[in-house]
């Protein structure tokens, strides 16, 4: 049988244009990435559309498979994105208890409130990177992984927004991933000049990394887009997360080819919210804005199933929001 995989691994690399193997290496690695897939049971059928599409994603560059099939035998893969307000606090809140069950492969979180040694979170089996604030008790950024990126990079590489912790961009075979902590505008909108100039660079910085492979980024993005994302857009259209600069900024993602994957899947409906004021009994009435987002490069639309709003989980002013995809 290997004998046989490994013939098709030539013929498989021949086919793709590689003219020359200098590296018999490389028919082994192949090989054994066939035969492992054969003794996965959603994967036996070499004559379907699934092998197909594993054949036309292969990086042959690097002989490696994309992440969705690595992660739990080509599974779809569970994204979560929460701002914590305060990671501390939420800790003491349920954290753990959530971390534990959603079981995501990738989960994300913003507003850390925290510098480096201030907390051990244990998380057993994932890799933990961490973007802290310079300023002390203030935003920062984590992401905690199953899977071991290619790179990790810290911030966006403009000087002046690469204090306050706000990005981190994990490098995996077949896309980025980053979470991200949009600056709010604050009361007054004494921010907002800054704000427009952060949403500017760092849509220049998305698409820098999209020309390279496709993007998913996630977080509190500090904006409410449309009316249907709050529950009071009158009485707010001149506050901070939903002025028209703001929102602005936000159809400019949408217009540069980023799928607001809530929407996509759920375009028409109402009440759907991720953050709400602690004031007012607010959460309690469901007076809510939809702040928290991923969003991804059109290329990855198709592998898109489903979108998730996990209003039932306390332990901050947000709620956590979810990607699932192939």
């Amino acid at each position: 049988m290997l004998n046989i995989l490994k013939i098709c691994s030539v013929k498989i690399l021949l086919y793709h244009g590689i003219k020359t193997i200098e590296d018999r290496r490389d028919i082994s690695r192949l090989s054994s990435v066939l035969l492992g897939l054969m003794e996965c049971p959603v994967q036996q059928d070499f004559h379907g559309t699934y092998f197909q599409n594993i054949l036309t994603t292969y990086n042959f560059t690097t002989l490696q498979l994309p992440i969705y099939l690595y992660l739990e035998g080509a599974k779809s893969m569970k994204l979560i994105s929460w701002n914590v307000n305060g990671l501390r606090a939420c800790v003491g809140k349920g954290f753990p208890d959530f971390f534990k069950e959603v079981d995501a492969d990738i989960f994300c979180i913003q507003e850390t409130k925290l510098q480096e040694g201030q907390i051990e979170l244990e998380t057993p089996g994932y890799r933990q990177y961490w973007n802290y604030a310079e300023k002390k008790g203030y935003s920062g950024t984590a992401v905690f992984t199953k899977k071991e990126p290619l790179s990790v990079a810290y911030g966006i590489g403009v000087e002046e927004h690469d204090h306050e912790g706000r990005v981190i961009t994990l490098e995996y075979e077949d896309f980025y991933m980053i979470t991200v902590y949009t600056p709010n505008s604050q009361e007054g909108l004494a921010r907002l000049s800054y704000r427009m100039q952060w949403e500017k660079d760092f849509l220049s910085y998305l698409k820098g990394l999209e020309a390279k492979k496709p993007v998913i980024f996630c977080g509190d993005l500090n904006v409410a887009h449309k009316e249907i994302d709050l529950k009071n857009p009158k009485t707010n259209r001149k506050n901070a997360g939903f002025t028209d600069e703001e929102r602005g900024k936000f159809t400019e993602l949408t217009e540069a080819g980023f799928i607001d994957t809530f929407r996509h899947f759920y375009p028409d409906k109402e009440g759907a919210y991720s953050w709400w004021s602690y004031r007012f009994s607010a959460r309690a009435k469901n007076a809510g804005w939809r702040i928290d987002y991923f969003l991804v490069s059109e290329a990855l639309k198709e592998r898109l199933e489903d979108a998730l709003i996990y209003t039932e989980v306390f332990g901050s002013d947000h709620c956590p929001v979810g990607l699932v995809i192939k």
